[in-house]
């Protein structure tokens, strides 16, 4: 299943039920202006076949995955969120700068947002559906 998405993208896997990762996703979606990246739930098809084939564990990692079919690499919470920066443009990719802080900082705090993004966010009842322009950059 992820041997079918286009070597040239990215794609990011998100938590559909996340107030807080659906509004990440619309941003990166209004800033991708060179159509860099498509996206898919966690709880979609390859959603789960990315889970699968990079043993995730959902119970540690569950609100953001960055995966490059080019070279078969999966990048996961801070590091996920920074190199979507990345290829963002000005000013967005500034925060590429957090790269400089060790991982296990930048994931501490991570986790402590991702652990209460529900409280502080809100979740919705069922993954987001987008709208019929949007519906090329997503996957199921």
């Amino acid at each position: 299943m992820i041997d079918s998405i286009p070597k040239d993208k990215e794609l990011i896997v998100f938590d559909g039920v996340c107030n807080l990762c659906n509004s990440s996703v619309l941003f990166v979606i209004k800033h991708d202006n060179e159509n860099h990246f498509l996206f898919a739930p966690l709880q979609s098809k390859v959603g789960n076949s990315i889970i699968e084939t990079f043993n995730i564990d959902t119970d540690k990692t569950d609100s953001i995955l960055l995966y490059s079919p080019a070279n078969h690499t999966l990048k996961i919470k801070s590091s996920a969120a920074l190199n979507i920066a990345k290829k963002l443009g000005f000013p967005t990719n500034l925060a590429t700068i957090f790269l400089i802080v060790p991982n296990f900082i930048r994931n501490w705090v991570y986790d402590i947002v991702a652990k209460h993004r529900y409280n502080w966010f809100g979740k919705k009842e069922a993954c987001m559906i987008p709208t019929p322009e949007l519906q090329a950059k997503f996957i199921n």
